[in-house]
């Protein structure tokens, strides 16, 4: 099976960065408990003020997908629209790295 990995840029409204980073984290730090994520990186940017990007690796595609229908993930996705002003994801296939 392949890896799966993405990247999503989050806008956030104005000034609500720091707010929806502290969601970021809870997701990241619930995802240390779920063994198909091996990496989830919450990052801001330092030249856009309401811009913070997620690095995530996961076991597979499907998984990510799985860990979608959590009743945790839905309850911090719902938490986290009203701050979100726009979401790019690039999703990838990793084929190798450190930490890979």
């Amino acid at each position: 099976m392949e890896k799966f990995g993405m990247y999503a840029k989050f806008t956030a409204k104005p000034g609500r960065r720091d707010e929806l980073a502290g969601i970021l984290l809870e997701a990241a730090a619930a995802a240390q408990h779920v063994e198909e994520c091996e990496l989830y990186i919450v990052n801001i940017s330092d030249t856009e003020p309401d811009v913070l990007w997620v690095t995530e690796l996961w076991s597979s595609f499907e998984a990510h997908e799985a860990s979608l229908s959590l009743e945790e993930t839905k309850t911090a996705i719902q938490r986290a629209m009203p701050l979100i002003a726009g979401v790019e994801a690039t999703k990838l296939k990793p084929i190798g790295g450190k930490g890979f």
